[in-house]
């Protein structure tokens, strides 16, 4: 159900972001931009149809994000959410990075996951150029927040 997403899935992926971005609940996602990082989006599949996405982007040596997580609101609930987080941390500890960080307007999910906040200036600055071009920059509301993954593979808080 849950697997790497694949170049014909960016439409459905992009929809699904930019759903959520006409909320004002994430930043929005050009079709250009899904397209460049599409190896980087895992997606959940039900029956043909896309019903959410997440992706790890590695930033640096020690850290990756984990970014546009998105789920149809008709499938929420269901633990889709968690198992995208999953996964992508999964990954996360394959490839080797030791620590993940997430922005995010929605921090209890997160906390859930074994994330604790930190105040963003602790996250270097090479993670901020996306918000120079955010029409809500400096006066962002999301939360930061860190998840430490354990040689054994867990999630440290």
């Amino acid at each position: 159900m849950i697997r790497k997403a694949k170049v014909p899935d960016v439409p459905e992926i992009h929809r699904l972001v930019n759903s959520f971005a006409n909320k004002n609940a994430m930043l929005p996602r050009s079709l250009l931009a899904i397209y460049e990082n599409v190896r980087d989006f895992y997606v959940v599949e039900n029956q043909g149809r896309i019903i959410g996405c997440c992706a790890l982007h590695v930033t640096w040596e020690d850290l990756a994000e984990i970014k546009s997580l998105a789920v149809d609101e008709s499938a929420q609930g269901r633990g889709y959410g968690r198992a995208l987080v999953e996964a992508c941390l999964s990954e996360a500890r394959e490839i080797g990075v030791p620590r993940v960080f997430a922005l995010t307007y929605i921090p209890e999910f997160f906390e859930k996951a074994g994330f604790r906040r930190v105040d963003k200036s602790t996250l270097p600055h090479k993670v901020w150029s996306e918000c120079i071009n955010c029409p809500k920059f400096p006066n962002c509301e999301e939360v930061a927040l860190v998840a430490d993954l354990g040689a054994e593979g867990e999630v440290r808080s």
